[in-house]
């Protein structure tokens, strides 16, 4: 039991550590390409939006918290989510430096930007539920007799199981909100610098 709750510490350890360090590169990145505070902080707040989706996902459905799958699964999602942001900002930011006001370059950005951004993640969900739900296949006995024998569960469910249903639930919820919570936090974040500069001029 000791030595359980050692191992389990570690891995814990581990995972916070690599969740850290590709926060860290991801905010560097993004502070590079936008080279904007504002624009890296609302798109790193997707993150906390996706491990907000994965608990209550865990939670309505009443799933075991597997430390070391999930934590796995939340860093790997760390990576996807934050592209859905790009996408949005980097085409309102096309938009505003066109010279349309931020409230239409906004709703044209999540006008235009909702379809990838939904297919992408409906097709990443889609194609992790075989893996969630450990469908198995027969492809000796398929090219044999033509028979695949498909089957639910088996032994790897439960070591892929928590991993990809982690991964359908954080971009599942994470998706949604997006194209509700960056818009309004870019709008307000621009507002905002534009009160600053007209406080600047006077």
């Amino acid at each position: 039991m000791g030595g359980e709750q050692e191992e389990q510490a570690e891995t814990g350890a581990f995972l916070g550590t690599a969740m850290l360090i590709s926060m860290i590169l991801i905010f560097l990145i993004l502070i590079t390409q936008f080279n904007s505070f504002s624009r890296t902080i609302i798109i790193m707040s997707e993150i906390i939006l996706s491990i907000i989706g994965v608990l209550l996902g865990i939670g309505i459905f009443k799933m075991d918290f597997v430390i070391v799958m999930t934590g796995i699964g939340i860093v790997a999602l760390a990576g996807i989510v934050v592209r859905n942001g790009i996408l949005l900002i980097e085409f309102a930011d096309i938009k505003l430096n066109e010279g349309m006001p931020p409230r239409q370059a906004l709703i044209e950005a999540g006008r235009t930007r909702m379809t990838p951004v939904v297919l992408t993640a409906t097709a990443t969900m889609l194609g992790l539920i075989p893996l969630a739900v450990g469908l198995n296949m027969d492809f000796a006995l398929l090219f044999q007799t033509g028979n695949p024998h498909l089957f639910f569960g088996g032994d790897s469910v439960a070591f892929w199981g928590p991993l990809s249903w982690t991964m359908i639930f954080g971009l599942g919820f994470a998706t949604l909100i997006t194209l509700l919570i960056v818009p309004v936090m870019m709008l307000m974040a621009l507002n905002r610098k534009e009160k600053v500069l007209k406080m600047i001029k006077k």
